[in-house]
């Protein structure tokens, strides 16, 4: 890669690093007034404005939600079209693009996923209805990380931060798999046979090389319609679309379609979309609550696979693959640095809170799942800020070995 090259991609993962930062503060906002409301006497106009009935129409055809659903379903598959946009990018050119470069954020995330997740069962062993929560603590909220790590400024060496966010793209992607595969509804053959031609239609438009996004993106908006009457969820029509957008065809600027579309989605993402998700789904009512309801199973198994098992998931793998010489400690790091992005990986909210709304549908779900994700992130945040803050430069006598 060339000079030009390699310092484009620089300015590139810089900017996209501090939108994350501002748009992770602002995501802490957002959660704060939806607490806010919850327990206040706007209790009443929080929930009235969340269940809206919010209808679009066209001759017998209609989808009909209350307005958390269409938060939920509409404005996080413009959020998977941006992490579609961002693995690919990454994968082919970025920080994923070699297996050097892949394989430590990789396995420590992986490492991450598969910890929580069995924390999570063994809490909740024994209630069926429960485990359907087990993917909630194995994702990471890469927005609210990366704006507690910025809060930390030159402290924290830039190494670490791009670890943090392949390691959150790396989560991205298993949360993907995850959703495909174990929440979805009845599935429609028809409308997913209707869905698999759009993909189809997306597939001839990157094959012939079109660069104007227009087609694209009014092709992505009729198989959101028919991914989300199909069963599975609607977010996974983000993803597909995603991976159809050009990175390597230039239109007439010399400029790749993912590049600009990424550019143009993500203050949109950022600033509006999550911040709204998270505004729509925090609120948590403190009312009753006890330290009994938060040892209650489901949130106890929630808050401890997100602070504990995130912790030891990606800090365990990633210390044993660097232990065996398959991986390298990040530059200018040390191991306490190492384990609190680790434990940064563990503020799930955005990510878990929307995984647990599609785990569970009951009301009497949504206080015990909001206040083992609101805990665990909690707990992560303050963890990873203390182990980071206290952080010693690396060592000549520290070897790969002392950390596992």
């Amino acid at each position: 890669m060339n000079h030009n090259a390699s310092r484009k991609l620089s300015d590139g993962l810089s900017d996209f690093l501090k939108m994350e930062s501002a748009g992770g503060l602002l995501l802490a906002a957002a959660a704060l007034l939806a607490l806010i409301f919850s327990n206040s006497p706007l209790r009443q106009i929080y929930d009235h404005l969340l269940n809206i009935p919010v209808e679009i129409r066209f001759g017998s055809f209609h989808i009909g939600k209350p307005l958390l659903l269409w938060i939920n379903d509409g404005l996080m598959a413009i959020f998977f079209l941006l992490v579609g946009l961002e693995v690919k990018r990454e994968v082919i050119e970025g920080e994923l693009s070699t297996p050097a470069q892949v394989v430590l954020p990789v396995v420590a995330g992986a490492g991450g996923m598969v910890v929580p997740a069995f924390i999570f069962f063994f809490i909740c062993r024994g209630d069926t209805a429960n485990l359907r929560g087990w993917a909630i603590p194995t994702a990471t909220d890469i927005a609210f990380a990366l704006g507690i790590l910025s809060l930390l400024g030159r402290r924290v060496p830039m190494s670490l931060k791009v670890f943090l966010t392949a390691v959150a793209i790396a989560d991205d992607l298993g949360a993907i798999v995850i959703i495909a595969l174990f929440y979805t509804a009845d599935l429609s053959l028809a409308m997913l046979f209707l869905a698999a031609c759009a993909i189809a239609v997306l597939i001839a438009l990157n094959r012939q090389r079109v660069t104007r996004l227009a087609p694209y993106i009014l092709t992505g908006i009729v198989l959101w319609v028919f991914v989300l009457k199909s069963g599975v969820h609607a977010t996974l029509a983000g993803v597909a679309l995603a991976f159809a957008i050009p990175l390597k065809t230039k239109d007439a600027k010399g400029q790749a379609p993912l590049h600009q579309l990424e550019h143009g989605l993500h203050p949109w993402v950022a600033f509006a979309v999550l911040p709204v998700f998270a505004f729509a789904n925090a609120g948590v009512s403190f009312a009753g609550v006890t330290l009994a309801a938060l040892s209650a199973p489901l949130p106890l198994g929630i808050a401890a696979g997100l602070f504990v098992g995130k912790l030891v998931g990606v800090y365990g793998a990633g210390a044993a693959l660097i232990a065996v010489g398959l991986g390298k400690l990040p530059e200018g790091a040390s191991w306490r640095q190492f384990a609190g992005v680790a434990s940064l990986c563990g503020v799930g909210f955005t990510m878990s809170l929307f995984i647990g709304s599609l785990a569970f549908e009951g009301a009497e779900f949504f206080t015990p799942v909001r206040l083992g994700v609101i805990v665990g992130s909690l707990l992560s945040g303050i963890a990873g800020c203390l182990l980071l803050s206290f952080g010693s430069k690396p060592s000549l006598a520290e070897s790969p070995q002392s950390a596992v």
